[in-house]
């Protein structure tokens, strides 16, 4: 275990380059051999939008490295966190280390990103993709790049996790966006298993449905026993009546051109079906949950 996180605290940049390219180009293949959704989309236009957002990710990210670094050197070297409290082997300090900050800096992220509104307002972005594949998993305005990053780092103090525990967390987070949003089958038993602990694919798909309450479910990154704890798991019988986007921004000329995208954050706020941050705004079950059959996919779901 100490190897590995000395590996981790030392990651060597080409093996997150590869990580991170390796990663989409493996899904991008797959995903033209066993498609879930046979999109008609142009794939390679797509791809060229979301990887400009996936180009301002890692230029915040490495922008703000240095205080990522400072937090963990100075949490772990003065004891401060949540993993000092009691003493723990060096193995479930680390298994204890990334689920904590999974749940700070992923899933607490996200679910506030979905209850306050200007960072909802920045947070559609990525829930505007109408044909989510593998690029889509790093559709993300930069200014929600920069909340997310503060709250890993706000993360990393409270856990009090060694550098070496925050990049093997990292490094998993990209690979679950790669896994959980790449348009791949996969076989319904097997997601359903895998669900019990890890985020997978049907079930983050959930999250991408352009309507309520779907889109207020499943926020988890790595793990879903942040869902299931919280109350926010949900789940569809039938992969077909899952339709992605955000029903505000259906519009190619909305959520398929860069300009606009950008400028969204600062346009006037436009409420979702169900009144998300309205004055009449309601509440719904996040239990599994069945679509109304008059709902269509975007294209054939090959599931």
């Amino acid at each position: 275990m100490e190897a590995l996180l000395d590996y981790f605290e030392n990651i060597p940049p080409a093996f997150r380059a590869t990580l991170l390219i390796g990663g989409l180009v493996f899904f991008w293949i797959l995903e033209g051999t066993l498609p879930l959704f046979a999109f008609q989309y142009k794939k390679v236009r797509h791809a060229g939008l979301n990887l400009f957002f996936t180009l301002t990710t890692v230029i915040i990210g490495f922008g703000l490295a240095g205080v990522l670094l400072w937090a963990s050197d100075f949490a772990s070297s003065n004891k401060f966190g949540l993993l000092y409290i009691v003493e723990m082997p060096l193995w479930l300090q680390v298994v204890v280390g990334v689920l904590l900050l999974d749940l700070i800096g992923a899933y607490l992220v996200h679910w506030t990103e979905h209850k306050v509104k200007w960072m909802w307002k920045f947070h559609l972005v990525h829930h505007s993709d109408t044909t989510v594949d593998v690029t889509t998993g790093l559709r993300h305005h930069p200014g929600e790049t920069v909340f997310r990053i503060c709250f890993t780092i706000m993360a990393v103090v409270i856990v009090g996790a060694p550098m070496g525990t925050v990049m093997l967390y990292q490094s998993l987070s990209v690979l679950f966006a790669h896994i959980t949003h790449a348009n791949v089958r996969v076989p319904k038993s097997v997601d359903r298993m895998l669900s019990y602990v890890f985020v997978t694919p049907l079930m983050h798909k959930v999250h991408h449905h352009y309507t309520q309450p779907l889109t207020d479910t499943n926020y988890g990154n790595i793990f879903s026993i942040w869902d299931r704890i919280f109350g926010t798991f949900a789940e569809v019988e039938d992969t077909k009546t899952l339709k992605y986007g955000i029903d505000t921004h259906m519009d190619a000329t909305e959520h398929d051109a860069l300009g606009n995208l950008l400028a969204i954050p600062f346009q006037k706020y436009r409420p979702p079906q169900g009144a998300k941050f309205g004055e009449n705004e309601e509440t719904h079950s996040q239990t599994r949950s069945q679509l109304p059959e008059t709902e269509t996919p975007p294209d054939k779901c090959l599931f």
